[in-house]
């Protein structure tokens, strides 16, 4: 399934690194290099946007696979591209239309920064994604880790990024005695371990492998500067929020309807009425809401 699987010679179990404030010797490079590829070559995912260079379709991924599981990207990344096919037709659709397509995913704030990132692209770029971190980190939602995914997995480019699974190899091989590394710390262990030639098929293997590190051991993560744990979603403000972007999903609401009809106190419907209006993910008209801007 992969290149990187002809060039690893075998698992070494259990292998990780002291922290030191050395950089690792080739030898040890070589040996963690090698940890990843058998992992790889035997337990790679076969996942839907792995069969595309498609830099739309990579960003889509990207963005659907921020804080929610993969099998429930699986389902949703067919239905999305399903009602949007590209780039071009993302940006002509109303953006309540990109909601609807969206709902069950929650944090409907990313669907919005999608929707706006396609018109950007297609007003400001002519419908072509930009090549370079620089410029992809200036449109609506698209950080560095998200840019370095469209480049790696779009374009094979050797860029340097993390994200919580590449994160979480690098603590566990690297930093295993340290507390408070921050991502500073991680880059040139990154860099100087990318694999420039398969940087596609090197970056899917440590997004694998740190998967399965996630579900093996305690999360190396909790070390790192930038742990924080994600609050829970039953009485939480984006459980208000989502129940009433799916009442508005199915049609248009008053006010009167959204704070007695939804099982939450009009107190709390009437707050995440006023910040989803203010992030224009509904429209209030006069006294009645509907989807989108």
């Amino acid at each position: 399934m992969n290149s990187l699987s002809s060039r690893t010679p075998g698992l070494v179990p259990g292998f990780c690194f002291i922290y030191n404030a050395l950089m690792p010797t080739p030898r040890e490079i070589n040996a963690f290099t090698r940890t990843v590829h058998a992992y790889y070559q035997k337990h790679a995912r076969d996942l839907p946007w792995r069969h595309t260079t498609d830099p739309y379709k990579i960003l889509v991924s990207e963005i659907m696979l921020q804080q929610t599981q993969v099998e429930r990207v699986r389902i949703k990344y067919a239905e999305f591209l399903h009602a949007f096919p590209t780039v071009a037709t993302l940006a002509k659709a109303p953006l309540a239309d990109v909601l609807r397509t969206w709902q069950g995913m929650g944090y409907n704030r990313r669907a919005k920064m999608l929707h706006e990132t396609a018109k950007a692209i297609v007003r400001d770029h002519a419908g072509r994604f930009p090549k370079d971190m620089k410029t992809l980190i200036t449109l609506p939602g698209i950080g560095p880790s998200t840019a370095g995914g469209i480049l790696a997995y779009a374009h094979n480019m050797p860029v340097v990024f993390i994200e919580t699974n590449i994160r979480r190899v690098y603590m566990y091989h690297f930093f295993h005695d340290k507390r408070g590394v921050s991502d500073k710390e991680i880059l040139p262990l990154v860099e100087i371990t990318c694999d420039k030639e398969h940087t596609r098929e090197w970056y899917s293997a440590l997004m694998d492998y740190g998967t399965h590190l996630a579900q093996t051991i305690e999360n190396p993560n909790k070390r790192s500067k930038h742990y924080s744990v994600q609050k829970k979603f039953k009485g939480s403000e984006r459980e208000v929020r989502g129940a009433i972007l799916r009442s508005l999903a199915e049609k248009n609401h008053t006010r009167l309807y959204l704070m007695t009809q939804l099982p939450f106190t009009p107190e709390r419907v009437e707050k995440a009425l006023a910040t989803l209006t203010k992030e224009s993910l509904i429209t209030q008209k006069g006294n009645s809401y509907t989807l989108g801007s």
